[in-house]
């Protein structure tokens, strides 16, 4: 990842995911963008000092060298968002959600389900209660990839995902598909699965798992809990239409999820 973009309100949840995208840039040796949207009311001279204090708190953090820029950008969160993607090409996208504790439902802010809706770009969707800490313990390295096995046709996003999970300790991998019972994977499905293990061989373990359910977000649900242990980010394929996991499913899953979220997309920018 050469760049990190993340978007911030200055809310507890969009600080968090900024300390995420800052973790995330400094172990990849990344360039990270924050940037915040104004509004019409907004005053820019507040906003320009919100950042710089931002910023320097980033750096104390983290480190003077970590590499950061901030700025603001005037209009509507969309039209925003792809100026600013073609001005900088980010490789992701980091925001933050707001939300309870725990296994609690998370509601996630509109803004962010904007974003997963009407970007190509990989997002990584913060919870307010995920701490980049719990990727620090033993047994908090297992990434859940959840997949309907359909053949990829752009293979950058789970590259970017296999970046990710080299940057935590002993990272663990579970390709997760969810079929109804009595029902038999397909050739096809089973081939694409190993491909998908494959990619991310020989540096990161890998395990097929499947759950079966007739209804995607449940199994994936029941999965994590059996796994809350160690399940540290989940990972989902947003694709446009006919597929088992599609956007709304994605969305469903980042709306509820206490786990970071890492929405790809299966069609280029």
């Amino acid at each position: 990842m050469k760049t990190i973009l993340t978007l911030v309100d200055f809310s507890d949840a969009s600080t968090n995911a900024l300390s995420f995208a800052a973790e995330l840039s400094k172990r990849a040796s990344s360039h990270l963008i924050i940037v915040n949207i104004l509004h019409n009311s907004d005053d820019e001279e507040v906003i320009k000092n919100k950042l710089n204090s931002l910023e320097s708190d980033l750096k104390n953090s983290f480190g003077s060298d970590l590499n950061c820029e901030s700025s603001f950008i005037h209009g509507d969160l969309v039209p925003s968002l792809n100026k600013l993607i073609t001005a900088h090409h980010p490789d992701l996208i980091v925001m933050g959600t707001k939300g309870a504790s725990g296994l609690k439902k998370i509601l996630i802010g509109s803004n962010t389900m904007h974003v997963i809706a009407n970007t190509k770009l990989p997002v990584l969707v913060i919870p307010e209660v995920a701490r980049f800490d719990n990727f620090l313990k033993k047994g908090k390295t297992r990434i859940v990839f959840a997949t309907d096995l359909v053949l990829l046709e752009n293979g950058d996003d789970v590259n970017i995902l296999k970046e990710i999970a080299l940057l935590l300790i002993e990272p663990k991998l579970n390709v997760l598909s969810v079929r109804p019972k009595g029902t038999k994977l397909p050739d096809l499905k089973r081939s694409e699965r190993n491909f998908l293990l494959s990619l991310f061989e020989p540096e990161i373990e890998g395990e097929a798992v499947t759950v079966f359910s007739s209804n995607v977000i449940s199994g994936i649900d029941f999965y994590l809990k059996e796994k809350n242990e160690d399940a540290g980010l989940i990972a989902m394929i947003a694709r446009d239409s006919g597929h088992l996991i599609q956007k709304h499913y994605t969305r469903d899953m980042a709306s509820h999820t206490h786990l970071p979220l890492l929405v790809l997309h299966d069609s280029k920018v």
